[in-house]
């Protein structure tokens, strides 16, 4: 699972998540790719878990760049607590997914490989995304 090695503040705010990607949002590696339609939380585990996919499906064909990292902390208190008493621990790493942003890419597999890789890949992902390429 990713999660970062050192960060200046353990327990961040929530935060919003309005507007559209700015950067992050156009192919720079390879010739497909997984882009996000909404904005939303992925969770380290779920980042981990369309990678397997991916990789699994293409089978050792092609390269893959995961550009997204779970660098926002979420917390969470334990059941049953009552109100007050602080912020609850770190509980998961997530990265914030806006509109645009580019999560995956593919290289050097024919387009329906890389379709098929990145349809597997979007249904372990919380948010609504579209496959781009290159040569559209």
């Amino acid at each position: 699972m990713l999660s970062p090695k050192k960060v200046k503040y353990r327990k961040r705010h929530k935060g919003r998540m309005k507007g559209f990607a700015t950067r992050g949002n156009d192919l720079a590696f390879g010739d497909f790719a997984l882009q996000a339609m909404e904005p939303g939380f992925i969770t380290s585990r779920q980042i981990e878990a369309a990678r397997i996919a991916v990789s699994r499906f293409i089978k050792r064909g092609g390269k893959i760049w995961i550009r997204m990292f779970p660098d926002k902390s979420i917390t969470k208190k334990a059941a049953e607590t009552r109100m007050g008493s602080g912020k609850g621990n770190v509980e998961e790493w997530v990265f914030v997914a806006k509109p645009g942003r580019v999560l995956y890419e593919m290289g050097g597999v024919t387009k329906d490989v890389a379709d098929e890789a990145l349809r597997l890949a979007s249904h372990k992902l919380p948010v609504k995304t579209r496959i781009i390429s290159r040569l559209m």
